[in-house]
C-alpha cells in the first residue's frame, strides 16, 4: 500500500541586506524626517524669495548667496564666528587636557576634583548663561567687583564690543570643559600602564613621558574632542541669545544667531536658508580638512 509523501515547502532565506535594512528602518525614517528632509528643504529654499511663512514665491537662483557674500553684516557674522571658534576651541581643549592629566593622578581624594571638573556637564546652557550674566553684571558682578578692588576700571563685559565676544567665549569654554574633560580622562585611563612602568625603569622625566607616551596614545581621543568642539563652536546659539542677543554693534552676531534673526524675526527665510547652507559647507570643509590633515598624526596603536 503506497502512501503519498507530503511535499515539503521550501522557503528561500531572506537576504542579509534586507534584514539589515529592516533593522535600520526606524533610524532611517527618523533621520529622513528630522535630518535629511529639513536639509534638502533648506537647500531648496535658499534659491527662492519667500513670504513671511516660508512659502517660496520667486526663484532667484544664487542671488541670495551673492547678496550675502557682498553684505557687510554677513561678513561681520562670519568674522565673529571664526574669532569665536579660535577663542574657544584651542583654549577649551588645552584646559580640558590639563585638568584630565591632573585628575588622572592616583592621589587620595582625587575623585572630588574629578567631580568638580566635570560638574559643568550637568548644567544646561540656559542655567550656565544666567550664572555668567550675573557674574558679568557691571553693578553686582563678581568680576567687576574683583577688578575694582584692584583699582582697575569698570568694564562693561557684555556691552562693550571690545570685550563682548571674549566674554561669551569665556563662558562657553567653562560650559564645554566638563564634556571634554570626561572624554579625555577616559582616554587617559585606557593607556597601558606598562608603558609608564617601562619609562620609569629607564628613568625618563615626567615631561618626556607626557610628550612621548601620553599625547601619542591619547591622540585618537584628542582628535575626537577637537572635531566635536569645532562643530559645536560653529553651532553656538544659546549663550549668544541669552547674554548678548548678537550685540553690541553685531560684535557677537555669529552665523547661527544671524540665521535665527533672519528666519524668526525678519521672516526672510530665503536668506536664512542660504546662510544655513553656507554654514553647512563651512563645517563640512573644516571637518574634511581635519580628517585629511589631522588624522595623519593620530596613533591608533
Amino acid at each position: 500500500m503506497n502512501s503519498a509523501t507530503p511535499a515539503v515547502a521550501y522557503k528561500r532565506p531572506v537576504p542579509n541586506f534586507v534584514v539589515g535594512l529592516l533593522y535600520l528602518l526606524p533610524s532611517i525614517v527618523l533621520f529622513g524626517i528630522f535630518l535629511f528632509y529639513p536639509m534638502l528643504r533648506t537647500l531648496y529654499l535658499s534659491f527662492f524669495l519667500t513670504d513671511g511663512q516660508g512659502v517660496p514665491i520667486t526663484f532667484v537662483g544664487f542671488e541670495n548667496f551673492t547678496y550675502l557674500l557682498q553684505s557687510t553684516a554677513f561678513q561681520q557674522s562670519l568674522k565673529a564666528t571664526i574669532l569665536f571658534v579660535l577663542y574657544t576651541v584651542p583654549v577649551g581643549v588645552v584646559l580640558a587636557l590639563f585638568l584630565a592629566v591632573i585628575a588622572n593622578e592616583k592621589l587620595k581624594g582625587i575623585g572630588v576634583f574629578r567631580t568638580l571638573f566635570s560638574s559643568t556637564m550637568g548644567m544646561s546652557v540656559a542655567a550656565s548663561s544666567v550664572i555668567w550674566m550675573f557674574m558679568y553684571n557691571p553693578s553686582i558682578g563678581i568680576l567687576t567687583t574683583f577688578i575694582s578692588s584692584l583699582g582697575g576700571p569698570e568694564i562693561q563685559w557684555l556691552l562693550d564690543p571690545r570685550y563682548a565676544l571674549m566674554s561669551v567665549a569665556l563662558s562657553t569654554i567653562w560650559m564645554n570643559t566638563g564634556f571634554a574633560f570626561l572624554i579625555l580622562l577616559g582616554g587617559l585611563q585606557n593607556i597601558d600602564e606598562h608603558l609608564y612602568e617601562n619609562a620609569d625603569i629607564t628613568g625618563v622625566s615626567y615631561l618626556y613621558k607626557l610628550r612621548k607616551i601620553t599625547i601619542p596614545m591619547l591622540s585618537p581621543t584628542l582628535f575626537f574632542v577637537i572635531t566635536v568642539s569645532l562643530i559645536n563652536a560653529f553651532q553656538t546659539f544659546g549663550q549668544i541669545d541669552i547674554l548678548t542677543k548678537g550685540g553690541p554693534v553685531e560684535s557677537t552676531n555669529v552665523i547661527v544667531y544671524s540665521i535665527y534673526k533672519d528666519a524668526f524675526i525678519n521672516f526672510n527665510i530665503g536668506s536664512a536658508s542660504a546662510q544655513a547652507t553656507i554654514l553647512f559647507f563651512c563645517i563640512l570643509v573644516v571637518t574634511i580638512l581635519q580628517f585629511k590633515l589631522g588624522e595623519r598624526k593620530v596613533h591608533y596603536q
